[in-house]
């Protein structure tokens, strides 16, 4: 089976800073392109970190009060110029959590869990950024249209393993919900299905109403007996 890498769904033209990029700079840059997060690159165009509206604001929050009241109004110009001081390379969240093109959805999202980001740059081999992918674009491989995942399904799981005792079982795919139907030579073999069925893109869950072919033959054939 053949899945969406993270090439296919990142996006590709990514605004981003560099580490000596101010504080207001950086505002303004975010608001300009509607974006909540920048990658902040080092001389030689390689993500050194991620820099976001959280860690802006976290910054900004630095000088307030021990009891949480906004800044005192005699420390605003104070604050504006710190401010303007600061830059991406100190404001940033370091090391970057890069991603390669050629991941597949599972392995992106398997980092962002792990590592508790939002968004991953994208890298080639010497480090030099391609791209960046979200949990946004991740979630695009779930807006798949059900005639494909049911192809896909019959064609690469069941189609694959019909040899196998597969023969007999068909899929309904509603909402990328998918429900196999029929029998199975070997029971052995129901999970297996399940399994290759839940790795296809765009499938939110796998059951399944299969039964072993011998069993239900059997029944038949006590049945005619009698």
């Amino acid at each position: 089976m053949e899945h969406r890498t993270i090439g296919e769904l990142m996006t590709r033209r990514v605004v981003s800073v560099q580490l000596d990029t101010p504080f207001k700079d950086i505002a303004q840059i975010l608001a300009d392109n509607a974006v909540s997060a920048v990658p902040v690159l080092d001389s030689i165009g390689r993500p050194a970190g991620i820099v976001s509206e959280a860690d802006l604001l976290r910054k900004a929050a630095d000088r307030s009060d021990l009891s949480g009241r906004t800044p005192l109004p005699h420390l605003e110009a104070w604050e504006r110029e710190r401010s303007e001081g600061r830059s991406a390379g100190e404001l940033m969240s370091a090391p970057a959590v890069c991603a390669h093109p050629e991941w597949t959805v599972v392995e992106a999202a398997r980092l962002m869990e792990v590592q508790n980001v939002k968004r991953l740059p994208v890298v080639d081999e010497t480090d030099a950024l391609l791209g960046i992918v979200s949990r946004s674009d991740l979630l695009r491989v779930f807006l798949r249209k059900d005639k494909a995942i049911k192809e896909e399904i019959s064609r690469e799981v069941i189609g694959r393993t019909a040899r196998l005792g597969a023969a007999g079982v068909t899929a309904d795919v509603v909402q990328g919900q998918v429900v196999l139907h029929g029998s199975v030579d070997d029971p052995l073999l129901i999970p297996v299905l399940v399994r290759m069925c839940a790795s296809v893109d765009g499938v939110v869950s796998v059951s399944e109403d299969l039964k072993p072919a011998m069993a239900s033959g059997s029944v038949e054939g006590s049945g005619a007996a009698s």
